[in-house]
């Protein structure tokens, strides 16, 4: 196998890698996301996660979390790291873009409503 066909081939393997990383979360998280919302300033969709539910990678531009019901999740950012949360009834949260995934961790159910915002 040429030098030339693993150089080329592996720039595929990363581009298919970006591509799956940026995945919209309507799409891959089909069972825990509805969206409510969708017009040219704002994107807003009911998440509702399962003790043990797990998402899928997805993107997410800048956004605003409303927590409906409260627990605990940890999300899995694009570059390994992970962090842990509570969610409270009434919390809302500002979020720069992200590219992650979130999987309840407690005991609850944990529904919130997430805003993203689009690029005007």
């Amino acid at each position: 196998m040429s030098r030339w066909f693993v150089a080329v081939f592996a720039l595929f393997g990363l581009a298919a890698t970006s591509v799956a990383l940026a995945q919209d979360a309507a799409v891959v998280n089909a069972k825990t996301l509805k969206v409510t919302l969708d017009n040219p300033r704002v994107r807003v969709m009911e998440a509702t996660l399962k003790p043990g539910d797990k998402e899928q990678m997805h993107s997410h531009p800048s956004y605003v979390v409303y927590v409906i019901e409260g627990g605990k999740v940890r999300n899995h950012n694009a570059d390994g790291t992970t962090s842990e949360s509570t969610f409270t009834p009434g919390q809302t949260i500002y979020r720069d873009p992200v590219t992650h995934w979130s999987e309840n961790v407690g005991t609850t159910t944990i529904r919130t409503v997430v805003i993203e915002l689009k690029p005007q």
